[in-house]
């Protein structure tokens, strides 16, 4: 696995997803998610599911926080810490987990909380195995 974030690096995730799931939009399903991502710079970007009345138009909490680190200049994702409350851990969906690929690799961690801390440590690898990328369209 990639470097994992260390334990203030991990704070600084949990905090600002945690931040951030308070501030998500969800008035049609109440169900909030939390995002942050670590930079190649060691910065922190965090973003929150926004819903729509037209549902498929919403926007996932893990896009936004890679849409937060490339408009701040991050290009490499090194973590990402994605929040929300369930029985089972709350995983990114399949177009977030490609979103992620643009921007980190097979090995980059992926955590999975809830308000009460880190419930599942992957890697992107693990949750879009064989996944297409960047690296694909350079061999053309």
């Amino acid at each position: 696995m990639a470097d994992t974030p260390d334990t203030q690096q991990l704070q600084q995730l949990l905090d600002a997803a945690l931040d951030a799931r308070e501030r998500a939009y969800a008035p049609y399903s109440k169900f909030r998610v939390g995002a942050a991502v670590l930079d190649e710079h060691g910065h922190v970007h965090a973003g929150c599911n926004v819903e729509n009345a037209a549902y498929p138009q919403g926007l996932c909490a893990e896009g936004l926080a890679l849409g937060a680190m490339v408009l701040a200049g991050g290009r490499r994702a090194r973590a990402l810490l994605v929040l929300g409350e369930g029985l089972a851990p709350v995983t990114p969906c399949g177009g977030c987990r490609q979103k992620l690929r643009e921007f980190g690799a097979e090995d980059t961690p992926v955590l999975v909380a809830d308000s009460r801390g880190v419930r599942l440590r992957t890697t992107l690898g693990a949750l879009l195995p064989q996944a297409f990328g960047p690296d694909h369209l350079e061999a053309s």
